[in-house]
């Protein structure tokens, strides 16, 4: 098959791939499971592949690449225009391969195993504090049904809440002092994930160039730098 370019749309098991030759003509169009994705890559010559951003797509990115493709990857929104028809995955993996042959086309690159790690550590961090605040607010929520009414500030939580216990029932005071240990041992977490946080931009040249910015400190730089790499996909540092 001479195939020039190749949309995938990417799923959890299955995966419509969509193939064009130099011409346009369309010369394949299948769908394959997650196992045989690669194997079907694999035997086809050197070629455009074009993805959508979505899960794994990174780790996808690497593998095409290693067998000598060059897979470029794309915002949905940008392939949304593209697609005929009704969104099923067959139309998906045409809009991609119609998307990626535009010449004004935009594309990300491709993520490293060690940004997509850092990256994970930003996440897990960022959920983490979600949950600080969800619980946080849980424990103001319990407090009030009591006609105990603290200031929305979580270091009042913190801070006022032990002192307050002696005051509620017995059952209360129990769920309420089990919410300040998970309270504690999110801020642990916390503590731990912004050390290694800060590690990572010691270590990195490129985060360290970024907090000779006024008002970036290691947390921002370390995010910029997993995100966005050294950014010379960017026409400026704007």
């Amino acid at each position: 098959m001479n195939i020039t370019t190749l949309g995938i749309d990417l799923a959890k098991s299955r995966f419509c791939v969509h193939g064009v030759d130099a011409a346009g003509a369309v010369v394949l169009r299948k769908s394959v499971g997650r196992a045989q994705l690669r194997e079907l890559v694999a035997k086809l010559p050197p070629c455009t592949i074009g993805m959508e951003a979505s899960t794994g797509v990174h780790e996808w990115a690497r593998q095409f690449q290693a067998l000598g493709h060059t897979p470029r990857m794309m915002a949905a929104k940008f392939v949304l225009p593209f697609r005929l028809g009704g969104k099923n995955d067959g139309n998906d993996a045409e809009a991609i391969c119609t998307a990626e042959a535009r010449p004004n086309m935009r594309y990300f690159p491709i993520k490293t195993p060690e940004q997509q790690a850092v990256l994970c550590l930003h996440r897990v961090r960022a959920g983490f504090g979600k949950e600080c605040t969800r619980t946080s607010n849980q424990i103001r929520g319990l407090l009030a049904e009591f006609g105990i009414v603290l200031a929305r500030r979580a270091i009042e939580v913190r801070r006022e809440v032990p002192a307050l216990l002696d005051r509620l029932p017995a059952p209360a005071a129990r769920c309420i002092r089990d919410l300040l240990d998970h309270l504690k041992s999110l801020d642990a977490q916390i503590a731990a994930y912004n050390c290694e946080i800060r590690q990572h931009a010691r270590q990195d040249a490129r985060a360290q160039i970024i907090q000779q910015r006024l008002g970036v400190g290691p947390i921002s730089a370390s995010a910029i730098v997993a995100t966005v790499g050294d950014g010379a996909e960017f026409k400026n540092g704007r």
